[in-house]
């Protein structure tokens, strides 16, 4: 499939999806505006740090909270280039595959600190930590969920599907 690489960025938990992009900006659904507020109520100062292809590392349950699509296409307009985290609040999860957002669960994640680097190798399962090389086994991702980030997003998914069948 494909490697991310990129630094890291330490969220604690239950960041819940105002969190990750307040109602207050849900009146546009254009993703690039949703890009300049992405995690501005946990750090205002996030999108003006972070770069395109950075990941966030983050405590258990993140994207708790309602279940609006806005947070997944607001991280990945951002740049975000995947969450890592021990728990996905579970519309959040399928949210994010459906946009195309790489999540990865992994019960140790907050042993990785802000600063890091960390490699992502979803053939291997395994990410990296490139700052002090340690790496560690992420909970597989399953195969149709592989499938959806590997095309982008379900719309994107289903856009393939439906020209494979020459409909």
């Amino acid at each position: 499939m494909q490697k991310i690489q990129g630094k890291v960025w330490n969220f604690g938990k239950d960041i819940d999806t105002d969190l990750i992009i307040a109602a207050r900006y849900l009146n546009t659904s254009n993703p690039q505006e949703l890009a300049k507020h992405v995690m501005e109520d946990a750090d205002p100062e996030f999108v003006n740090k972070m770069s395109a292809g950075d990941i966030i590392v983050a405590d258990e349950n993140f994207g708790c909270g309602s279940s609006r699509e806005h947070a997944p296409i607001a991280l990945k307009a951002a740049g975000v280039a995947a969450v890592i985290a021990p728990t996905f609040a579970r519309i959040f999860y399928r949210n994010a595959f459906n946009m195309g957002l790489p999540i990865f669960e992994l019960p140790e994640c907050m042993e990785i600190k802000e600063g890091e680097s960390v490699s992502v190798d979803m053939d291997a399962g395994t990410i990296t930590n490139t700052t002090t090389a340690k790496v560690y086994n992420f909970i597989p991702i399953p195969p149709f969920m592989q499938e959806l980030i590997a095309a982008g997003g379900l719309m994107n998914f289903a856009t393939d599907e439906i020209a494979k069948q020459g409909n």
